[in-house]
């Protein structure tokens, strides 16, 4: 299989096989790109963005991210968890919106702030 690392601005085409002992990994310029190419195939991983309506606030949605990388298999039904929320605001940037989401131990938080209008 062949990955596009994204460890850092380099880019490197990543071929990993595996095989017997585990995995046979090339093209990797950086000790990262071996690690991140054994977790893409492994258990791969990913930041998740979405939003959600702000009550009370100058702006009407806020933009959240996940605090850590949630397992891919899980995106989907991370995101139903927000289905629903609503915000009061003041809102602060970095606030924990969804706490422990599917306990996985990772949080959405709030990407900026908003103001109560």
């Amino acid at each position: 299989m062949e990955l596009i690392c994204i460890c850092c601005p380099l880019g490197c085409r990543i071929n990993i096989e595996k095989n017997a002992e585990g995995f046979d990994v090339r093209g990797n310029s950086c000790p990262r790109g071996k690690q991140y190419a054994i977790a893409e195939m492994t258990a791969p991983t990913r930041m998740v963005t979405s939003s959600v309506l702000v009550s009370g606030g100058k702006e009407k949605m806020l933009s959240l991210k996940t605090d850590k990388p949630i397992a891919k298999s899980l995106i989907f039904d991370a995101l139903a968890t927000l289905k629903g929320v609503v915000v009061a605001a003041p809102v602060n940037e970095g606030d924990v919106i969804k706490a422990d989401v599917l306990g996985t131990g990772v949080n959405f938080i709030a990407t900026r702030s908003i103001e109560k209008a």
